[in-house]
């Protein structure tokens, strides 16, 4: 009697916990709703769909911060989709053993690095040779397109895309090797046997068979990279503009909200700021949860299939 009731008092106990957590969660987000209110009430739906930032006449619209954090995002993972597909089919289908481990760890350990180091080193190493090396080359050569015109000031776009792509590399790599390692080794050696080559076993019995995985993986990579604050504000050149080249200084929602949050002197001011970050939560929010259903659904399939 004594164990039982312990037993479903640890239960109650977990469980209120994690109530708590979810419960945390809806707070936070009418919390922010209710802070914003004063912004939503005056701007509406032009609040996303205008591009004027101007804290003296108080008029805000978060056209830029938005375009900024969504194109420095799909950059990221133009750039990180590639290499980390690559890494990951290394570290699951061809790393011998003794590799196998010390690479993992070592492509995870990219992860925990402060995003400030990669601010700083973006400053100071990757800006200047965007500018003197990179810029002037993509400009000779595909300056036909408007991506790659204008002037070359190191910090821009294109220096913030590279950096977000570093930083979820182990995001991608870590999430899409597992998926990888989940699928049963009698699929691999069923294309074996059938006469397929090793590429021919991973894009057919691993590849073609994963992708909802690796989908989830890269809407992961997408929401770090669209939550990302401190390495993209240091490289980035926090100008609220459109442009249409990677060049150009840009400004991201979580830039703004970090750069200008001090500076707010009004309560509409602090309010829209505010309404970016609700903007921000719930972008961030609904592509977590896309991809932890992603994931779910092929890791189901996969323990379906292994138990027939």
């Amino acid at each position: 009697m004594k164990i039982k009731f312990v037993d479903l008092g640890f239960k109650e106990a977990v469980t209120l916990l994690a109530l708590c957590v979810a419960a945390l969660t809806i707070l936070l987000a009418f919390s922010m709703a209710a802070h914003a209110l004063p912004a939503i009430q005056k701007f509406g739906l032009r609040f996303l769909f205008t591009s004027t930032w101007d804290p003296v006449k108080e008029v805000f619209g978060a056209l830029p911060f938005i375009y900024g954090t969504i194109i420095s995002s799909l950059l990221a993972l133009l750039i990180a989709v590639p290499v980390s597909l690559g890494v990951a089919i290394y570290l699951a289908e061809l790393a011998p053993a003794w590799i196998r481990e010390p690479l993992s760890f070592l492509i995870e350990l990219l992860a925990a690095i402060p995003s400030v180091v990669y601010g700083l080193w973006g400053i100071f190493v990757l800006a200047p040779f965007l500018r003197q090396d990179v810029q002037p080359f993509l400009a000779k050569y595909f300056g036909f397109l408007p991506i790659f015109q204008g002037q070359f000031y190191g910090v821009g776009m294109l220096t913030a895309g590279i950096i977000l792509s570093i930083m979820i590399i182990p995001t991608i790599s870590s999430v899409s090797r597992e998926v990888f390692l989940a699928v049963p080794s009698t699929q691999r050696e069923a294309a074996l046997a059938l006469g397929a080559t090793r590429w021919e076993t991973i894009r057919l019995g691993v590849l073609k068979y994963t992708r909802p995985g690796i989908l989830g993986a890269v809407i992961l990579g997408l929401g770090r990279a669209l939550g990302e604050t401190m390495a993209v504000t240091m490289v980035i050149g926090n100008r609220p503009e459109i442009s249409a080249s990677l060049f150009a200084p840009a400004y991201t929602m979580a830039s703004v909200i970090a750069n200008e949050f001090s500076e707010a002197t009004s309560n509409l001011y602090l309010s829209a700021l505010i309404e970016i970050g609700l903007v921000l939560f719930f972008v961030t929010l609904l592509l977590n949860i896309a991809a932890r259903v992603l994931i779910w659904q092929v890791s189901g399939k996969l323990k379906g299939e292994i138990k027939e």
